[in-house]
């Protein structure tokens, strides 16, 4: 199988061109693929594949073999890949994901992409959009991890998050209190944690520990979602620059549009080949 190795702000997927290759098993595969020793290594595999609705149909497996409905850093490499690999010369690109339609727009130099801007839809606090078992109306919501007592704020972005405030990122026990969260009976379907430090009206920083692939380096949806959070909040203004380990993420909420622009970087790493059998 060929494939290629991409990464957004240091989120890592493998990348398969099926609209040439047929993937057989593509959980299992994803699982054995993603091994940072034994495998190519990776947050999980993306399969590009065409679709009816849109320009092309983004398929993502999370590291565990779990099928994700959408990944903000994943689909700005999916219009990195078709438009570098002249599947289409378009820079405006509709790409249909599990989470619904998804738009994009390129910026090019050169004949190569350089980085993506990405229409990522509504947020949503909705419980039953995440979902979380909890009453709606409220902003924010208690929740006990790793003995801790947290507050987090719901936000849908086609797939589940929830957003906690930290005094502090960096040397925050991810593991230990996101682990628990993920897989809180208030998430029937797990969750994306987030662990934001407000830096001022224009800045946050992030880490996150995602459903299904543990920390990851950055979360697009989870940027999205943190900067939607504090937004309503009233603590940070409708565009802010999100710090992740990985590098810098643009976040713009349309308050008359209600919908949430993502601008980040697209980046090869290298192509090859692997057995799948």
């Amino acid at each position: 199988m060929n494939f290629t190795k991409m990464h957004g702000c240091a989120n890592d997927y493998i990348y398969v061109d099926c609209t040439k290759e047929t993937v057989q098993n593509p959980g299992p595969l994803a699982v054995r693929l993603s091994d940072r020793r034994t495998g190519i290594g990776g947050d999980g595999m993306i399969l590009i594949k065409p679709s009816e609705r849109g320009d092309f149909f983004m398929e993502m497996y999370n590291a565990d073999g779990s099928l994700g409905k959408m990944c903000g850093n994943g689909i700005r490499c999916v219009g990195k890949y078709v438009y570098d690999h002249r599947l289409t010369d378009k820079t405006e690109l509709t790409i249909d994901t599990p989470a619904g339609l998804r738009y994009l727009t390129l910026h090019v130099e050169d004949g190569v992409t350089k980085s993506v801007t990405v229409n990522m839809g509504h947020p949503s606090m909705r419980p039953a959009d995440l979902p979380v078992l909890v009453d709606g109306g409220e902003i924010t919501y208690p929740v006990n991890s790793a003995g801790r007592e947290l507050i987090f704020t719901p936000v849908s972005m086609g797939n589940p998050h929830a957003v906690i405030l930290v005094n502090e990122t960096k040397d925050f026990p991810v593991q230990e209190v996101g682990e628990p969260i993920e897989k809180n009976p208030l998430f029937p379907e797990g969750v994306n944690v987030e662990f934001v430090k407000v830096i001022s009206k224009e800045e946050i920083s992030m880490r996150v520990w995602e459903r299904g692939s543990g920390e990851t380096w950055a979360c697009g949806t989870g940027a999205c979602a943190s900067a939607y959070a504090c937004y309503v909040r009233g603590l940070t203004g409708p565009s802010v620059t999100v710090h992740l380990l990985g590098g810098d993420l643009f976040i713009r909420y349309d308050e008359k549009e209600d919908v949430i622009y993502m601008t980040g970087p697209a980046v090869t790493v290298f192509e090859g080949t692997v057995e799948t059998d």
